[in-house]
Parts: structure tokens; sequence; C-alpha cells
């Protein structure tokens, strides 16, 4: 169902459409564009509060400056909609995070438009001053670098070297803030403060107002009239706001608090701002969810909501009869609750991401012992480490490939120093629709790697719990445990919390020819495929390693004893991962007369889709493992007949 856009709207094939538009007709724009993406993601999904909150902002920068030629770099990229949008992807904007659809991000390959790919935060202004400074050695003296990043994102510690960076260069770079004090779940920390503060000054906005009205009367006075003005506001502006001292004291020019909803001041200022050299901040206030009454009021709820209706806002979920398996995220949420209430030395810390990972539920119960510190996931680890250092036990709850970013902490600072901290990764594996930036694809491998390190994964909710708590009890060395996005396997998943031996795996099923060796809840895939392979006359083994580190040499022993042919599934890359350390312990063993077949994600990137898709075309779907073992098969002949029927 193709979504059709407004008159004006209709019209706009890419912002050369848009720029020949007169002012007063973009607000229409903006009504057409909102209207647009409401209709949209209410049908097909995706994100939504922070499209919405930009779209004048988005309008004015296209509207303003010669796009393409002129850089605008996204940060984290849920709010870019509207660029897609007018940069000739509205009429395929339906497939937005389809599987083969245009990205919910920006994508370098996808548009030219799409200067810089991103979707982790933080990277658009290190991005951008990386343009700017290309563009000064090229001689582009006249190209224009803009970059958009959130108040959430800049708590993170790289948004802060960029600004520092730039403000000692003379790089022609504009870093627009967009302030709705929101990334997913509220901001946190000091940053936050400061900035209410700047934009609740009733005197500083008073001058502010009074100082770009001055601007504008004295154009005519001479070329150097505007640095006159711009000097005595920077004055009167340390004298009455001691705050904004923090970017000017990085060196970058700053501008602001504006309306960012107000269209006509948006591109009077962005047009101004195109005449003063170097790097600069412009602080626009923005409102996350603009236009949508529903979003405007939850913008947690609302950041992306999933299918809903348009009219009454209801979210339109899945309905059930019988109970249904709970996600992983909410498993961990609450059982970390439940250990917290038995031992007062557990603590919680998520950086931003507490509704996602559900570490909210202890959060409403134990605001001192949960903790959120903001877009930092360095210090997440770090402060983890401290509290480790100190008796705690640290639950560190990290999106797998938010994990990335803290890798020299794991190492430098927990593994070295043999500290136990207990590390959660969420979304581990294929993460969906958000594609290849956020795909939990490498934990495996640049985890088992580390020396005193544990690394687990759960098979299903009771694995998942009875880890939680052999982590708590383990207090020689840090721990690991991996788990994916979604639902597990269990309606009944409240059993009672146990221990279980670190290193030791457990067969699922005794089997015959064919031995399938799997990590994590991708397990469950061959679970699913038994009667299936009954009814072919095959009957594999299945067990389920649980520990990627240390590995469990008795039970693999006792495999490559009984099977001559193995099967190893993970859901992570291949290179380093479960399948690799297999064949290590095989070849130091001495095994080397045994075939091993690996399946997991291969040596590529895997753009986003459905789980169940994304595992279809890495070949470790429920198809991709039934034919994995019918062409292990002993009987040839069977094999190929049962491939012919497929």
């Amino acid at each position: 169902m193709l979504i059709e856009p407004g008159e004006l709207l209709a019209n706009i094939n890419d912002p050369s459409d848009l720029r020949k538009l007169p002012l007063e007709k973009l607000y229409q724009v903006c009504d057409e564009l909102r209207e647009f993406i409401i209709d949209n993601v209410s049908i097909y999904g995706g994100h939504f509060g922070a499209s919405l909150g930009v779209t004048e902002l988005s309008v004015a920068l296209h509207y303003v400056y010669n796009t393409p030629y002129d850089r605008i770099v996204w940060d984290v990229g849920h709010q870019a909609y509207n660029h897609k949008i007018l940069t000739g992807r509205r009429d395929n904007f339906h497939t937005n995070r389809q599987y083969g659809g245009l990205s919910g991000f920006p994508k370098r390959d996808e548009s030219e438009f799409d200067t810089f790919g991103v979707g982790h935060s933080s990277t658009s202004i290190s991005a951008a001053l990386g343009m700017a400074i290309a563009s000064k050695e090229k001689g582009e003296h006249d190209r224009m670098h803009i970059a958009v990043i959130g108040d959430g994102s800049m708590t993170a510690g790289m948004a802060f070297e960029a600004m520092n960076h730039a403000g000692a260069s003379d790089a022609n770079v504009l870093i627009i803030l967009n302030d709705n004090r929101m990334a997913i779940d509220p901001n946190q920390g000091a940053l936050k403060d400061y900035l209410t503060d700047i934009t609740t000054s009733p005197m500083y906005n008073k001058l502010k107002d009074e100082v770009w009205n001055m601007l504008g009367k004295v154009k005519k006075i001479g070329p150097h009239a505007r640095q006159a003005v711009a000097s005595a506001e920077n004055a009167l502006k340390s004298a009455l706001l001691e705050q904004s001292n923090l970017f000017e004291a990085l060196g970058l020019r700053y501008f602001g608090p504006v309306d960012g909803h107000d269209m006509n001041h948006l591109v009077h200022v962005l047009n101004d701002l195109k005449n003063i050299p170097g790097p600069k901040i412009l602080h626009a206030v923005t409102v996350k969810g603009k236009g949508y009454a529903l979003a405007e009021k939850d913008q947690t709820k609302w950041h992306a909501p999933g299918k809903f209706d348009k009219l009454t806002g209801e979210i339109k979920k899945k309905t059930f009869t019988a109970p249904q398996p709970p996600k992983y995220q909410v498993v961990f949420g609450e059982t970390i609750l439940e250990m917290a209430k038995e031992n007062d030395k557990i603590m919680g810390i998520t950086p931003a991401m507490p509704s996602g990972s559900s570490l909210n539920i202890m959060m409403k119960a134990m605001p001192d012992r949960a903790i959120d510190v903001g877009i930092a996931e360095q210090h997440a680890v770090t402060f983890a480490a401290g509290l480790a250092a100190e008796g705690m036990i640290a639950f560190c709850n990290i999106y797998s490939s938010f994990m990335q970013r803290a890798y020299d902490q794991v190492i430098h600072d927990v593994c070295i120093q043999n500290l136990p901290v207990i590390f959660c990764l969420d979304r581990a594996g294929f993460a969906g629709a958000d594609g290849a930036t956020h795909h939990g694809a490498y934990d495996i491998a640049f985890m088992r790697c580390i020396p005193n390190l544990v690394v687990a994964a759960p098979m299903n909710e009771a694995e998942l719990r009875y880890m939680m708590k052999t982590a708590e009890q383990h207090r020689t060395s840090p721990f690991c445990i991996r788990y994916p996005r979604g639902q597990g396997v269990m309606p009944e998943w409240k059993v009672p919390l146990e221990t279980i031996e670190v290193g030791k795996g457990r067969t699922v099923h005794e089997g015959e020819e064919v031995a399938i060796l799997t990590f994590g809840h991708i397990g469950n895939y061959v679970v699913q495929l038994r009667d299936r392979f009954q009814a072919e006359g095959l009957n594999p083994g299945h067990y389920d390693l649980r520990f990627a580190k240390p590995l469990d040499h008795d039970l693999l022993k006792e495999v490559f004893d009984k099977y001559d042919k193995i099967i190893t599934v993970e859901d992570g890359c291949l290179q380093g991962g479960i399948g690799s350390a297999v064949l290590e312990w095989m070849m130091d063993n001495q095994y080397m007369n045994k075939r091993v077949v690996r399946l997991g994600i291969p040596d590529t990137i895997i753009e986003h889709g459905e789980q169940l898709e994304l595992h279809a075309e890495a070949g470790f779907d429920h198809d991709g493992i039934f034919n994995a073992v019918v062409e292990l098969s002993e009987n040839v002949q069977k094999a190929e007949v049962i491939l012919q029927k497929k």
C-alpha cells in the first residue's frame, strides 16, 4: 500500500525542488512531511518520534544549504526520515527497514545525500570535522559541513573529543545541537541540567533575541558590523550566563537557543551562520514527537512504537490465545531485581538503554542500585569495574554492538585486573530491522580471546536465569552472558534460580552419524527440527555447549569419539566464533580425521530484515541446518532423494 504525499511534497524529488519554493510554503511542506511519516510508520513500523521532532530543522537545512555539495551528517540517524523523503526516496519510503528495502539509517551507498553512514551515536561531529578539513585541503572553501547531534548523543565522550578538536581548528563546521531532552529514554547527567539552565534563562533569551534583531539591522552598515555585534553578544553572554562557557571554552562559537520549530527564524539564523567562518554550534530546542500528541506526551513509548492506528493511537500487537514466551531482556530485568532483593551487593548499570534492556524494572524498584550512565559505554564498563573493585556485584548490561565501543575497557580495566564484572550482552546475533550497525555479530569472537573472561550463552529463559545466578556466585573472574533480541521459548519461564558448573555443556539429544553443536538460543532451531529429521529417517545428536570459554573438553571428547561428522551452529561471525573454537580444540586434540561444517554469519556485511530472513540469508535457519545434516548423511543416495523432495 503506497501512501500518497501531499501536493507540495509530491513535487519534491530532491532538495533543489524544495529550494524553488517561497519561504512561506515551507510550513505546508513540514505539515505534509509529518503526515507522510505518520501514515507510513503507522502501517509499516519504524522509528517515529525523533523524525517528527526535526521536521522543520530538516527542511530548513536542505532549503538553506546546497546539498549534497554541502555536507549534512546526521548523528545516529533515527531522525533522518524527513531527510530521506526530501532526497529522492519518497516513493520507496514504504520499504524503510524492510528486507531488501531502504535502510532505517543514513547509508552512503543508498544516496549521495547520505554523506556518512550512522547507527551508533556521537559520530557526527568527528565525521563532519574530517570532511571539513578534507575540503579545506582540496581548496573547496565554499563547502559547508553540518553535524546534527542530539543532546543524548552529546553525553558520549567521543562528541566532546570531537568538539575539543574542532574548537582548536579553523574548520568550517557547524554543529547543530538538537536539544529535545530525550535520547530513547530520558537523558541523564549534568549536561542535561546544564542545557536546561541555558534554555530557561529569561535574561539570556531576551538578550539573544535583541542581539539577533540587531544583527539583522546592521547588515548594511559595513562588513565589520556583524563581527562587532557578535563580539558584543559574546561578552554580554559570558557576563549574564556563565554556563555558555562550556562550549566556548572548547573554542566553539555558541549561538542559541533557538526554537527548532520556528521555520522563519531557523532559515534566517542558518543563512546568517553561513557567513560566519570557523567552528560554531547552534543550540536548537525541539520537541520529540512534534505534531502527534501521543508521541509528544510519551516520548519513550513512541520512539519506535511499531504499527499503530494513527487516529486512536492504539499500538497494534499480535493477539494470542495461549501464554507466550517473554523477551530475553524482560527475563533479565525481572531476574536481576529478584536477585537484588536477596543480595544487597548487586547493582545494575546500563549506558542509556534502561527500557531496551529492561533494567528500568530494577531502576523503578531500586533507583539507587540501578544506574543509567547515559550514552557512555566506555564509562559504563570502567564504572562497573570500580564497583567490583570495592566488592559490589556489578551487572553491566550493554547491547552487543554497543560493547564494541568499550572493548579497551573490557580488556584493560576489567580482565587484566580480573575484576568480577558481569556483562550481559543484549541483542546478540542479528538485531533485525536496525541492520548492520546494530547486529551483535562479533562478540563471541572478540570476547573469547580475552584471558580471565567466561563467555556463556543461554539456549532458553531458564538457562539465562541459571547463568545470571552462576555469575553472581562466580567471583573469581569476569563473566559475559550473551542473548538475542526478542522472545525466548518458555511461556512458563520463572524456574527456581540455580547455579550450573562453569564450562559444562549439556546433551540435548543423543543421535547417530551427525552431531550438531549449538551455542545459545539458535539451538532451539535444532529442537524444532526433530520431527522433520525423524520423518526423513535422520537422527543427528544435539549438544548445547553453553560456554564458548571455557569449552567443555569432556563433552567435546565424547562427541568427537562418537561422531565423524560435526556441525556447529552459532548466531555470530564464523571467523573466531564457536565453530573456530571447536576446530582449534579438534586440532589440539588430534581429531584431524573428523569433518566439521560451521554454520554462522559469513564474512560479509548482512543488512536489515526480520531475524528469520537474515538467518536464512546467512544459511543457518531451519532449512540451512536441515540441509547441512542431509548433505553429511552417510547414505548419499538417501540424501539426494531428500534434497530432490525440496
